[in-house]
């Protein structure tokens, strides 16, 4: 069944320069296995569109059941040369929650 994210995991953002990071966290470990197929680096890119510009990479962090993502070049050049209203990478995680995903109904 199609959910968004939201409903099997949380997220943790922040920024360097133009870069973003978000961190995707299971909140069972049950989830874990639907995050690897589920949220992919293309899957994100798209999700975002033009707001990211450079590569987005995935590492996967099984111990935590969780996964990361770096959305390169995705803050306007970064806090204090930036000309976006929030240059900062704190909303790209909340943003993220909303991407919809298939989820097995049984979990």
């Amino acid at each position: 069944m199609k959910t968004p994210l939201a409903r099997i995991a949380h997220t943790r953002s922040g920024d360097k320069g133009d870069t973003c990071n978000i961190g995707v966290i299971a909140y069972d470990e049950r989830h874990y296995p639907v995050l690897l197929r589920e949220v992919t680096a293309e899957r994100v890119k798209r999700h975002f569109g033009e707001l990211v510009q450079g590569e987005v990479e995935r590492f996967e962090l099984p111990n935590l059941g969780a996964l990361n993502f770096l959305l390169h070049q995705s803050l306007g050049g970064g806090g204090t040369v930036s000309l976006r209203t929030d240059a900062q990478g704190k909303t790209f995680g909340a943003a993220l929650l909303s991407l919809e995903i298939d989820v097995p109904s049984e979990l």
